[in-house]
């Protein structure tokens, strides 16, 4: 069932003399504890306060964690950095391939591989140019020197096909599954003369696909034995998927996916599904128009939709023990209506929405869990941060 809902980080460090210390102590402490109890923010169940871990990027895009707990950061221009867990950012990672930074496009997301202790593997999403203007997502896999400057025997294992002529809907969001396959999301392109492939088996425009670590298509894949169909395609009929994970109550891949003007869904995308678009949706063009119907038969329904669009991106299903009430919400970025939208579930039934972070006025690209449990954030602005939310107790 769908629901509509129209209307929803300075620790000062300080030097005393001796004879200053137990004073200068004491206000310090008065000053921190001032600050903190105007910078908490409540919510419906959960007290917390937003910390700038790192600022000055441009258009961060996807955010990724190492295993000693640093972070990698894409930025559209198609530079990625390395970030320490105290905000330090590293000059830009070498050795990436040329991106094309027109419209949407540029370096989109990154992720780790599972076994990256072993094999130190990299992974990310960008769009990549082709002769006469054209492009289209490609999936990158590189090896992170030891030093972390650099990335190494960079190779495309992927790529959307066919290229087109335009600068929107990329996707693009990659995620390991627990049996260790990958998948990647994309988007159709936009553009009416051609987003009708979001329907088409014989082209990756508006599809989930599903790979091996190597870029293959992954066994099993619903299409493998279609003739003509491309075999590495698992859902279609896709507008622009900017938000994936796995949920872990179900072990099922979930997505967001932007509609127009209007319609932004929140799906559970399974093997073989045709998830309407654009033959149906909740949104309209942008000129006001019609698109289609909202249902038809063979199409699946969004388990959850916004109209108007809040323009989703990120998507976490929160599963540490940080915010104990926030216990198995899905989180879910906002970009044309700047907050994070908190879900809860009731299998596949979203019960209740909330809206958080709403009075930064900050466009919310991506979120994700650390290794810590906090929610890390990052913003989508030419002077965008990487945030993460501290629980507090809330404000008497």
């Amino acid at each position: 069932m769908a629901f509509n809902f129209a209307s929803r980080r300075t620790l000062i460090a300080a030097t005393a003399a001796a004879a200053l210390a137990a004073g200068a102590t004491f206000a310090l402490a008065q000053s921190n504890q001032s600050k903190k109890a105007s910078d908490v923010m409540a919510s419906e169940k959960q007290a917390f306060s937003v910390e700038t871990v790192a600022e000055g990027l441009e258009r961060p895009w996807g955010l990724a964690f190492l295993p000693d707990g640093r972070m990698l950061v894409t930025e559209k221009a198609g530079r990625m950095r390395i970030v320490s867990p105290d905000g330090r950012l590293s000059p830009p990672i070498t050795g990436l391939p040329k991106v094309d930074t027109r419209g949407q496009g540029g370096l989109l997301d990154v992720a780790v591989a599972p076994d990256f202790p072993q094999t130190r593997a990299v992974y990310f999403t960008f769009a990549e140019a082709g002769e006469g203007g054209v492009n289209g997502t490609a999936l990158g896999r590189g090896k992170l020197a030891a030093n972390g400057a650099r990335l190494e025997d960079v190779e495309v294992i992927w790529r959307q096909a066919p290229k087109y002529a335009s600068i929107r809907h990329f996707g693009s969001r990659i995620v390991f599954a627990p049996d260790g396959m990958m998948f990647v999301t994309t988007g159709e392109r936009s553009d009416r003369q051609f987003r009708d492939k979001a329907q088409a088996l014989d082209e990756t425009l508006g599809k989930v696909v599903r790979l091996t670590r190597d870029g293959s298509p992954a066994a099993g894949n619903p299409f493998a034995d279609n003739k003509g169909a491309k075999p590495e395609i698992w859902s279609y009929g896709h507008r622009n998927i900017q938000g994936a994970a796995m949920n872990p109550a179900d072990g099922a891949l979930w997505i967001t996916e932007h509609g127009p003007r209007g319609g932004d869904e929140l799906n559970k995308a399974e093997a073989g599904k045709n998830y309407g678009w654009p033959v149906v949706t909740y949104g309209k063009e942008y000129s006001g128009e019609d698109i289609g119907p909202t249902e038809k038969a063979g199409m699946e329904p969004p388990v959850h939709y916004w109209v108007p669009s809040i323009g989703t991106s990120g998507l976490v299903f929160y599963t540490g023990d940080a915010y104990p009430a926030w216990s198995g919400s899905a989180f879910v970025g906002g970009l044309a209506i700047p907050t994070l939208a908190r879900l809860e579930l009731d299998g596949e039934k979203v019960t209740h929405e909330e809206r958080l972070l709403s009075d930064l006025g900050e466009r919310i690209r991506d979120v994700r869990q650390g290794p810590d449990g906090l929610l890390y954030l990052l913003t989508d602005s030419e002077e965008g941060r990487l945030m993460r939310l501290k629980p507090e107790k809330a404000p008497s």
